[in-house]
């Protein structure tokens, strides 16, 4: 995949932590110093205040690295792909021993977690919802341990912005891979994206 997000910075503090949540998310980036030219098919530059004077770019995000990284490149993502605002957000939850949480923005994944606590998934639903924008928002909770599932349930209830649809869902066919004649168990996060794309009974 082509890189449309450029790092422009010789910041060692931000740029290890735009590298970080970039290469964490699997983001493919082009690292520059401010002051090089800057490729045609780069959509969106990333650099400090300080440096931004140096970059001719139409688009440019400010980032201060006291600044959680997750939300400018929540940004970035945004601009790429002309969106200031989602049409609809669905939110996976996989309810278990451990959490998988998936956020699908208009069909695409823009964010996915595990090994999370009941309390951690919680969060990140809800800071999910603050971070991307949406016209419409859906929250999917897997139904393989049912009083769990509803233990969410009646925790987003509470904190959820008012018109946040939330649903149990059949977590049938999520947590398993077929191949080879054989089945086979995928991660939490990733099982929470097949429950976010599950359609609803």
């Amino acid at each position: 995949m082509r890189s449309r997000i450029a790092v422009t910075t010789v910041s060692g503090k931000a740029y290890y932590w735009l590298v970080n949540e970039l290469n964490r998310r699997r983001i493919p980036f082009l690292s520059l110093i401010p002051g090089e030219v800057i490729p045609p098919s780069i959509k969106v530059v990333i650099t400090t205040r300080d440096e931004s004077r140096l970059v001719n770019h139409p688009s440019v995000l400010i980032y201060t690295p006291d600044e959680e990284p997750s939300k400018i490149v929540d940004e970035a993502l945004r601009i790429i792909k002309n969106k200031k605002t989602y049409e609809e957000l669905v939110i996976g939850v996989d309810p278990g021993k451990t959490f998988g949480v998936a956020v699908l923005g208009d069909g695409n994944i823009l964010e996915k977690k595990e090994r999370l606590t009941l309390e951690m998934a919680v969060d990140a639903v809800l800071t999910a919802i603050n971070r991307h924008p949406a016209r419409t928002r859906k929250i999917k909770i897997g139904d393989g341990m049912p009083e769990t599932a509803e233990e969410v349930a009646s925790r987003l209830q509470v904190a959820a912005p008012e018109n946040t649809i939330i649903e149990i869902v059949s977590e049938a066919g999520t947590s398993n891979i077929r191949g080879d004649g054989s089945r086979r168990k995928i991660s939490d996060a990733d099982a929470a994206v097949n429950i976010a794309r599950k359609e609803s009974s």
